[in-house]
């Protein structure tokens, strides 16, 4: 699977960890994924693509969001 972001033009051959970060947190099942890493990870048009492999691949789409979407403040 991590292959297959990279032939399917997600990200490029140097974005190898950040597949492995995704494919690992979908074949685990994971509800969520949280990056700072807004260039090759929390990025909409990566995001798309990766769920595009994996639903291809019959994993379920994984939610990849930024800390900050998912920050809480009581005071807000």
């Amino acid at each position: 699977m991590l292959n297959r972001y990279i032939e399917e033009g997600v990200v490029g051959q140097t974005s190898f960890i950040d597949c492995l970060h995704i494919a690992m947190a979908t074949i685990h099942n994971a509800n969520i994924l949280v990056s700072w890493n807004f260039k090759h990870i929390a990025n909409v048009v990566r995001i798309l693509g990766y769920n595009s492999v994996n639903l291809t691949e019959s994993y379920k789409q994984l939610d990849i969001r930024s800390p900050r979407e998912l920050s809480y403040n009581e005071e807000e």
